[in-house]
């Protein structure tokens, strides 16, 4: 699988730079099916949505329709597997997610993302450590000194399960920064407005989710945001929200969103959607969606997004590891 792999990887930067393939003759010819993993209201979901709206409005996929479709099941595995069985079929998406490869790393997952073809990262997701707006936590660094005293102290909220992206993001800073992460007292919850609303109503004391989930409560005065993982400081709703860097620890976590196509796909297949999602991601309404959420709109292809996933699965195996997790194969 790593040799083809590879080869295709191959094929598709001979492809983006020969001019023998500056035009891809392959185009959808009848329905575009696109499978969502999670169920409706998250932001994996207002995303695919968000790109399928785009392809339909701006008459990306050759006069066929694109329908998407809620595949809820085993962690994210059902769509997978749905996805592998079409294999060669370039009117089948599926979702690309960093929880997708902590999940498969840590086992939560019964699939490998690794199997299957990204093809466009299309957002970068902040990941954010928030409190009780009553809380005696005030920055990272009170929080780092609390769990380092005693780890198992304070209750911290993750979803949908233990391994996956906002447990990563949580423990991964606070690694780096000497707690014993292994000890941490960790709550996972089927969902991040789940683990939002124990955090309201007092049952933990911590939450790691991404922006969209976090910043409303902020906004009405409910939480407070201790840290950011993102590599950068944030604009717009994030805008003074200081990052774990700017708080002395050397770390950051960052989580993306975009799209695959199931194995055995072909380089002119690839390109034909590097195309239609490059597009979609300088839509307009598409780029009001994704910063009205809080987080950034980007565009990386297929290169970049598979040379993610390797590096991502490797990271991740290592910080599973540290965790007492199962690490990836």
């Amino acid at each position: 699988m790593k040799h083809r792999i590879t080869a295709l990887l191959l094929a598709a930067g001979s492809l983006l730079a020969g001019t023998a393939w500056a035009q891809a003759d392959w185009k959808p010819n009848e329905r575009v099916n696109y499978l969502i993993g999670v169920a409706p209201g998250g932001t994996v979901d207002l995303y695919a949505r968000g790109i399928k709206d785009a392809l339909d409005a701006l008459k990306l996929v050759n006069g066929q329709t694109v329908v998407a479709e809620n595949k809820v099941g085993a962690g994210g595995a059902l769509a997978l597997q749905a996805l592998k069985a079409g294999s060669g079929n370039a009117q089948l998406l599926g979702t690309f997610h960093t929880g997708a490869i902590a999940g498969a790393v840590t086992g939560l997952i019964k699939a490998d993302p690794r199997d299957f073809t990204p093809v466009a990262m299309m957002v970068e997701e902040t990941s954010l450590v928030a409190v009780r707006a009553d809380s005696p936590l005030k920055t990272g660094g009170d929080l780092v000194a609390a769990l380092k005293a005693d780890p198992t102290r304070l209750r911290i909220a993750v979803a949908p399960a233990l391994g996956q992206n906002t447990h990563m993001a949580i423990a991964k800073p606070l690694k780096v920064a000497g707690v014993a992460i292994d000890k941490l007292t960790i709550a996972p919850f089927r969902s991040s407005g789940e683990s939002v609303t124990a955090l309201l109503g007092g049952h933990v004391d911590i939450v790691s989710a991404t922006a969209p989930v976090i910043l409303p409560q902020v906004a009405a005065g409910k939480l407070r945001i201790l840290a950011s993982a993102a590599p950068e400081p944030g604009t717009g709703p994030l805008a003074g929200v200081k990052t774990w860097r700017e708080q002395g620890v050397a770390a950051d976590y960052v989580s993306y969103n975009g799209v695959m196509l199931p194995p055995g796909v072909n380089a002119e297949q690839i390109r034909f959607w590097e195309d239609a999602l490059r597009k979609v991601s300088q839509d307009k309404q598409w780029l009001a969606l994704v910063e009205k959420s809080g987080n950034k709109p980007i565009f990386r292809g297929y290169v970049e997004s598979h040379r993610y996933l390797m590096t991502e699965w490797k990271a991740t195996s290592e910080l599973a590891a540290a965790l007492g997790l199962g690490a990836g194969r």
